[in-house]
């Protein structure tokens, strides 16, 4: 009976979230704030980001100190052709998901065949090889960064120059990754690394090639933050290496354990509480990082769930 409660409280909550979300657009137009907008245009990227971090932290134990990567390669598949002029929409998608899959897979075989502290440090260190690597590169900015002029084009399909068709495109870009990483977990597949988690040793002696099924879910978390990072170019119209540098890999670990780890909608809620903090404290004060690292250390000590967590325990009655 408590299943049954839980999964219709789970249900409800996305209802409700989505319906915010789909909703906001006419509360902006009816109040001219377009400010809300954009505020949330960053926080439902950082939720697929987020999104796809969990899928191998939350599910299967992979904590990577290096997927921004993912979110630098994919702003830079639309930067760089855009900066010769190619504006083609779906092959900077391509670009973006394919070299994202391209550097996990490389990475990640080789990140793999270590584990807890190692694999953090290891998966930090192709992380900054990466951002030294676009700062020495002074045709596309070096780190001052580059400016998109045009955002992705696809023709008659679709013009993600208007503020609020873009708005949509990340808002169905969302609801399409949750729905693929709920599918994924509830598979076999899923099954399997999470398992691995928990004991890899055990799902190795009874047939299960753990190390392939690590190293593919490690490979769509990579393609799945590279098409991320491919929105928050178009969306920013300003690439930078900043955007793959460690702290901000630092940042999605927290928005994850804020929102609660190895749920569906947890990504979601921190990535809204990340995003409406920052903005708060950081007009009140230079020291925000402070209180947000002090809120990180009373979510891990309190409320292990995170937000999702809390929201399920006070939707469930108890």
């Amino acid at each position: 009976m408590q299943i049954l409660t839980n999964f219709s409280f789970q249900n409800r909550s996305v209802t409700l979230v989505f319906s915010v979300l789909f909703l906001l657009p006419v509360y902006t137009s009816l109040t001219g704030n377009e400010f809300y907008l954009d505020l949330v245009n960053r926080l439902m990227i950082l939720a697929i980001a987020a999104a796809s971090l969990n899928l191998i932290l939350g599910h299967g134990g992979m904590i990577s100190f290096g997927h921004a990567a993912y979110l630098g390669i994919g702003a830079y598949s639309v930067g760089i052709p855009a900066y010769y002029d190619i504006n083609n929409g779906l092959l900077q998608l391509f670009l973006a998901v394919t070299v994202s899959g391209i550097f996990a897979l490389v990475t990640g075989a080789i990140c793999l065949r270590t584990k807890g502290v190692y694999f953090i440090m290891i998966t930090m260190a192709f992380t900054q090889m990466v951002f030294f690597g676009f700062v020495s590169i002074e045709e596309y900015g070096g780190d001052d960064g580059l400016v998109i002029n045009t955002r992705s084009s696809f023709g008659q399909l679709l013009n993600i120059e208007n503020n609020l068709n873009l708005y949509y495109f990340i808002l169905i870009s969302l609801v399409a990754c949750l729905f693929l990483i709920h599918k994924i977990v509830r598979s076999q597949f899923g099954l399997v690394i999470e398992g691995s988690r928990s004991n890899d040793q055990r799902m190795r002696s009874i047939g299960f090639d753990t190390y392939r099924y690590r190293l593919t879910c490690y490979v769509i978390a990579g393609c799945m933050c590279g098409y991320a990072g491919a929105l928050l170019g178009n969306f920013t119209n300003f690439i930078s290496p900043e955007m793959m540098d460690w702290s901000a890999s630092g940042e999605l670990i927290f928005i994850v354990i804020l929102g609660g780890t190895g749920s569906i909608l947890g990504p979601v809620f921190g990535a809204a509480a990340f995003v409406i903090l920052e903005e708060w404290l950081s007009s009140l004060t230079l020291y925000w990082h402070f209180i947000f690292g002090a809120l990180l250390i009373i979510v891990v000590l309190f409320a292990k769930g995170g937000i999702n967590g809390i929201l399920t325990y006070f939707g469930s009655g108890k």
